[in-house]
């Protein structure tokens, strides 16, 4: 499946752009074009490689897939590898698709695996500020990076949620069930996962502001440092979100160990009451001779040793709060 947009001296067009073409339109001095491919057959992927010089080793890493983020330069394009993220409540898992990306001196390639990522809301981000299409190919760039980008911060809202209703769920509960064990643990595992894909976006980003690395015209510099900025805010609030949720599984195993503590202390007062009848009955049980043997007192003495130890032990442990 094949998108593509072309822009005429900073204006969209109507123009159709195909595989075929690509070619023509990176000699094109007078136009910028964004060329989307997804799952591409090995014939597109030989000609896109011929169309931009693509170094072996990026055509290789663009269409196996699954690679980290990065960012590497050639004398003809940037490679850059990135990855949209969701948090979808129904499934509690992390959701993520890959985006290979080349920039040429024109144009604009991305390459992905599937259509799970939607590029609908880069191109609207594209529509909605055409007053930057004269830029060139630093005004597509931009527009596609800021919507990643824009897209961390909302799996992160999603988690940040998550993470309050877990907290008061550990507050609330008393008895800790295997339910609030496996959101804790899924939470810290979507977590671990974002920020595996978001953090090293700062890798990406970071160097395309420095004018002697990548040529960014003026106008547009202060736009990729808006999106270095959103970049490192969403690495802080990931780095944040991760604290939290080890505090709160060390909160919860605290509750836990506490609660625990709590009915040993009752096991072990009930215990010991019920070692005094069992005690003084054993020691009147031993067929010897002693005080009150086989008289009717010693049976009430004896019962009433019991009575008086036993609730004298139960109102010590209440006392105490150990009951």
């Amino acid at each position: 499946m094949i998108n593509g947009r072309v822009y005429r001296n900073g204006k969209l067009t109507n123009e159709t752009i195909t595989i075929e073409s690509l070619a023509t339109l990176t000699k094109d001095k007078t136009i910028v074009y964004w060329l989307d491919l997804v799952k591409p057959g090995q014939s597109d992927i030989d000609s896109v490689a011929r169309s931009l010089k693509l170094d072996s080793t990026h055509a290789e890493d663009a269409f196996k897939g699954r690679q980290r983020p990065k960012l590497e330069m050639s004398r003809d394009y940037l490679y850059i590898n990135a990855y949209t993220v969701a948090f979808p409540l129904e499934t509690r898992e992390v959701v993520s698709e890959e985006i290979a990306i080349f920039v040429t001196h024109n144009g604009l390639v991305t390459i992905r695996d599937d259509e799970s990522a939607d590029l609908a809301p880069t191109i609207r981000h594209w529509d909605d500020s055409a007053t930057h299409g004269r830029h060139g190919v630093d005004y597509l760039v931009w527009g596609l990076l800021d919507v990643i980008v824009d897209g961390y911060f909302s799996t992160l809202d999603v988690l940040d949620d998550e993470i309050e209703e877990l907290e008061d769920l550990i507050f609330e509960t008393v008895h800790q069930d295997l339910k609030l064990q496996r959101l804790t643990y899924d939470l810290r595992k979507a977590l671990v996962t974002v920020r595996r894909l978001t953090l090293p976006m700062r890798e990406i980003v970071g160097p395309l502001l420095r004018q002697d690395i990548v040529p960014i015209s003026a106008e547009m510099a202060s736009h990729f440092h808006d999106v270095y900025d959103h970049v490192m805010r969403v690495a802080d609030w990931t780095e944040s979100l991760r604290d939290l949720i080890t505090t709160l599984l060390e909160t919860n195993l605290t509750i836990q160990g506490n609660y625990m503590n709590s009915i040993m202390k009752k096991v072990t007062s009930w215990a010991a009451i019920i070692a005094v009848p069992t005690a003084i009955t054993g020691f009147y049980g031993q067929n010897i001779p002693y005080p009150g043997f086989d008289q009717v007192w010693g049976f009430w003495v004896s019962t009433a040793a019991i009575v008086v130890i036993s609730l004298g032990l139960y109102f010590v442990f209440k006392a105490r709060d150990w009951l």
